[in-house]
C-alpha cells in the first residue's frame, strides 16, 4: 500500500479551525520527538508555495538568525 504522507496530513487538518492547526504546530515545535517533523514540514511547505517573495526573504532571513544563534 502506497500511503502519501503530505496527502495524510493535509487530509488530518483540512476541516480544523486556526486555532486547532496553530496549537498543532505550537505542540510540534515544543515536542522533542522528531516524529512530528514531517507535518511541519509539509506545512512549511504549502505555506511557501502560497507567500509572497517578500515573506519568503524574510522567513529565510529569521531561520538563518535561529540558526545562527542555535
Amino acid at each position: 500500500m502506497n500511503i502519501s504522507i503530505r496527502s495524510h496530513i493535509i487530509e488530518n487538518f483540512k476541516n480544523d479551525s486556526i486555532e486547532e492547526i496553530k496549537d498543532a504546530i505550537v505542540q510540534s515545535v515544543n515536542d522533542t520527538d522528531e516524529e512530528v517533523l514531517p507535518g511541519l514540514g509539509v506545512f512549511f511547505s504549502l505555506f511557501w508555495s502560497m507567500a509572497s517573495d517578500e515573506i519568503k526573504e524574510e522567513v529565510v532571513q529569521l531561520i538563518k538568525k535561529a540558526i545562527e544563534k542555535n
